[in-house]
């Protein structure tokens, strides 16, 4: 009962807040301002784009050559080799996910939460 009172006054204090005239809200949510038990399980961006440069000079390569792989194999070694290096960098980069920095993936955040209901405590 006493949850339930604090969320009430939480909810008048977030409405005066957002007034923005005597008491008229300027966001008026749809639902109530509560936090759920789990979190959206949305994809995460992948960043920034790599091996640019080489995906350039390759493509350069093959314009001059008239689309021909033959003539342009060391662009192409080059290419593939940055490739295969970015790849295992970001996926060194996604386990060495922590708890101290980063983003957490939602599915791991959702397990954290259900694991630690409690906000307060430490993990």
């Amino acid at each position: 009962m006493a949850a339930q009172g604090g969320g009430v006054l939480f909810q008048e204090k977030v409405s005066r807040l957002l007034s923005r005239h005597n008491g008229r809200p300027v966001l008026k949510p749809n639902r109530t301002l509560a936090l759920r038990d789990a979190v959206a399980n949305r994809k995460l961006k992948k960043g920034e784009a790599s091996c640019i440069t080489e995906m350039s000079v390759l493509m350069a390569c093959w314009k001059l050559n008239t689309f021909t792989d033959g003539l342009c194999s060391t662009e192409l070694s080059s290419f593939y080799t940055c490739v295969e290096k970015a790849t295992a960098a970001m996926k060194n980069k996604s386990d060495q996910t922590s708890l101290q920095g980063g983003r957490l993936h939602p599915k791991l955040a959702t397990t954290l939460l259900k694991r630690y209901p409690n906000p307060r405590t430490e993990i």
